[in-house]
């Protein structure tokens, strides 16, 4: 189905099931524990053995020798996989480093061995006994400002687009500017830290293979598995119906689905993997670091005259960008404009997506210096934002915004946050020993258009179901799917079945970049429409009007069960959504206004965030519920980047030394006391059937700076070095009386 055009009678405008909150489908299986995640698949294939993978304990350099006798001798083994036995291994499309290792090291953790036994302590122990002889490279590159210089402009941008943009003279506008500022803000590396680790079950039947795992793009993955053994996609199924989060960590293949691939190849049975917590920040992608300096000059009047951001970022060879400088390509006007990226290689495990890639590092510096720039120039910081607003896109400005409602965010944030009562000057209101601040920051997010699709069946009872290879990872996949065959079909909630992560369904968006909720939704309605024709047609009837409503088929006077329809068998119909040029026509986004009060211990320094607020404009909400769990979710992972998360560089071993739950600290509920989501009464049908646009990335987009906003706000000192630990801002504090 083509969509290139919002004309139209759209059912899903009816909202009897679609908008409504509502409690998710795969809830009741999540929370009594039924609900079967990869490494937990004991049912989908018999006689299953451990496998247990062994790490570089060198970050670059290669191996001299593996002495695997003992290994192989131990109790349980049955087999161990090296670089040397394994045969040839390809790189996926979305790898930069070699899955498994060897002589070659990359990165730190890279999977050099796999041990598979009976038993998963069989498998640990006998890995343990491989003696690796190395030769340490000693010209690792581990530390992003050392190598900043050699930084250079790669040939892509990736979904940011090209490294670098101008529209005007920067330069010139810069200098001649009457109020400027010229700041350099850094952002750590992260981790995703998601409860779930990487995990798969993989068996042989002949030579097709089968993995259960844990993976938010389907259709991706099954091509990069294939690629990499060197099979046929059509000899590679995929099943993921459960994930236990992934925030970008389980877009791509990583080393325990191809690990268990081989594993189970060389010990003839099926091989499950679960990959331990030091190796999700050291052998799979984690954010990368960045260092951006930002150059805003305006005139006395608040106008932006220039606007310019550079930022440097790390990967091994051949890696990419983390895309910090894209969103200010069309967050504010401004008649001169300058963007940069640059890339360095660095010998640490690979950098690539996480919630929010390029906004979410970007936000946390450019809200910084939009602050710094508002005070100044003596204005309010939503002031100067409103004053520099665009309805256009700025680097193209015969683009303009399919929706854009950036100032009412911050205008009803201001409101229901009590935005009025905040003192401009800093560190002038106090709470006994607390120093009390408010901080804001707007959100962008881009909307992101890529086809998707589905198929719906129609049984004699009016059961429809939804068959899709689309992921949930904790984000209510399962519920909006529902909602919008309920709402095309006119049947109940509790009527429709979903059935997802199978890569033998039809291709779906897949859960990443925001896009997951607005395409895969469009593309069941786009499957609906299809069923609906069907439908009609089987029950002969022939006109424009024909309406499905409480179960039943209604034309005229005429009226049936919608099960009526399939009483001579099954109706099947299966369809993709694909889009037009709209996306090129318009500028397509969603917008958020944060808010964040903050108290800062004037004897310690500790910072406690006392209240949040997020309002949102991001197309329609198909279910409020989940949408705000989305949105709190997010709010506190930028919250985690502000105030503690961070990946410790060893810069002369080249590992993140905190590489685990107990020293990445991630916030927990005493940190986060009180968080409000406000959404936009906002439809955009420029951007698909739904009218939606996505939620899940726009909630962490600003939080970061908003937090340290406030921060500023309390105390009068400006951190622009993440994350804002005590540390960085005690000395500065005001003498307590």
């Amino acid at each position: 189905m083509k969509f290139d055009t919002p004309a139209g009678k759209n059912p899903i405008d009816q909202l009897k099931v679609v908008g409504k909150p509502t409690d998710r489908i795969d809830g009741k299986f999540k929370t009594t524990g039924t609900a079967p995640y990869a490494y937990e698949r004991h049912d989908v294939v018999g006689n299953q053995a451990y496998g247990h993978i062994l790490g570089s304990a060198i970050a670059k350099g290669r191996i001299r020798s593996m002495d695997m006798r003992e290994a192989e001798a131990a109790p349980g083994v049955l087999a161990v996989v090296t670089s040397a036995n394994a045969g040839k291994l390809s790189k996926g499309n979305f790898n930069t480093a070699n899955l498994l290792g060897g002589p070659e090291i990359e990165h730190y953790h890279q999977a050099i061995a796999l041990v598979v036994a009976e038993t998963f302590e069989e498998a640990r122990a006998a890995a343990a006994l491989i003696r690796v002889d190395y030769v340490r490279a000693t010209d690792g590159r581990f530390d992003l400002a050392a190598v900043k210089d050699t930084a250079v402009k790669p040939s892509g941008g990736g979904f940011g687009g090209p490294p670098d943009s101008s529209y005007g003279d920067f330069d010139g506008g810069f200098a001649g500017s009457a109020v400027k500022i010229d700041q350099t803000y850094t952002t750590p590396d992260h981790s995703h830290a998601m409860m779930e680790p990487h995990a798969t079950i993989a068996a042989w039947d002949g030579d097709k293979l089968t993995l259960w795992t844990s993976n938010q793009m389907i259709a991706w993955s099954k091509g990069d598995v294939a690629k990499t053994l060197g099979i046929p996609k059509d000899k590679v199924r995929l099943d993921s119906p459960y994930i236990g989060g992934g925030f970008g960590g389980k877009l791509f293949v990583r080393a325990d689905a191809i690990m268990a691939a081989l594993g189970a190849k060389a010990a003839g049975r099926p091989v499950k993997i679960a990959l331990p917590r030091p190796f999700i920040a050291n052998n799979t992608t984690h954010r990368p670091a960045t260092i951006q300096r930002i150059r805003i000059g305006a005139g006395k009047d608040g106008k932006i005259i220039a606007i310019g951001h550079q930022s440097w970022s790390g990967d091994l060879p051949g890696g990419g960008l983390e895309t910090a400088a894209a969103q200010t390509k069309i967050l504010y006007a401004g008649a001169n404009r300058m963007t940069q990226q640059r890339l360095a290689v660095l010998d640490l495990p690979e950098g690539n997506a996480m919630r929010a890639p390029g906004e979410a590092p970007g936000l946390m510096a450019l809200e910084i210096a939009m602050d710094e720039m508002a005070e100044k120039l003596g204005l309010d910081p939503i002031e100067f934002r409103v004053i520099n607003d665009t309805q256009v896109d700025p680097e193209k400005p015969e683009r303009s915004f399919s929706q854009r409602r950036l100032v009412q965010c911050m205008r009803t944030g201001a409101e229901k946050f009590g935005w009025d009562k905040r003192v401009a000057k800093p560190a002038s209101v106090r709470d006994g020993r607390w120093m009390i601040g408010m901080g804001m920051a707007a959100g962008y997010r881009g909307n992101i258009l890529t086809k998707s699709a589905a198929r719906v069946r129609l049984d004699a009872k009016g059961i429809v179901t939804v068959e899709t290879d689309m992921t949930d990872i904790g984000t209510g996949t399962y519920t909006i799917l529902a909602q919008t065959a309920a709402e095309m079909m006119g049947i109940e909630l509790h009527q429709v079945k979903v059935v997802l992560g199978d890569s033998d369904l039809p291709a779906a968006a897949g859960s990443g970049g925001q896009w997951g909720a607005n395409n895969s939704t469009s593309g069941v309605y786009a499957a609906c429409v299809k069923l609906r024709e069907a439908v009609a047609q089987k029950l002969g009837f022939n006109s424009g009007d024909v309406q499905f409503a409480d179960g039943k088929v209604k034309s005229g006077n005429r009226s049936a069960k919608l099960g009526d329809a399939a009483k001579g068998g099954e109706i099947v119909a299966e369809d993709a959504i694909e889009y037009g040029d709209l996306d090129k026509k318009y500028q397509q986004a969603t917008f958020a206004g944060h808010f964040v009060e903050v108290g800062v211990d004037s004897y310690t320094g500790e910072t406690r965030i006392r209240r949040m607020l997020a309002v949102c404009a991001a197309g329609r909400i198909i279910n409020p519920k989940s949408a705000r769990s989305q949105v709190i979710g997010a709010m506190t992972m930028g919250a985690g980047a502000a105030l503690m998360e961070e990946l410790a560089v060893d810069k002369r071993f080249g590992f993140f030394v905190n590489h685990d739950l107990a020293g990445y600290e991630v916030p927990v509920h005493a940190d986060i006391p009180h968080q409000e989501v406000i959404f936009l009464d906002e439809v955009d049908p420029i951007s698909s059937p739904m009218k939606a646009k996505g939620v899940g990335e726009l909630g962490i987009c600003g939080v970061g700076a908003a937090v340290a906003n406030a921060i500023y706000n309390a105390t009068g000192v400006r951190v622009r070095d993440y994350p804002i630990t005590l540390d960085k801002h005690l000395a500065g504090l005001p003498q307590v009386a």
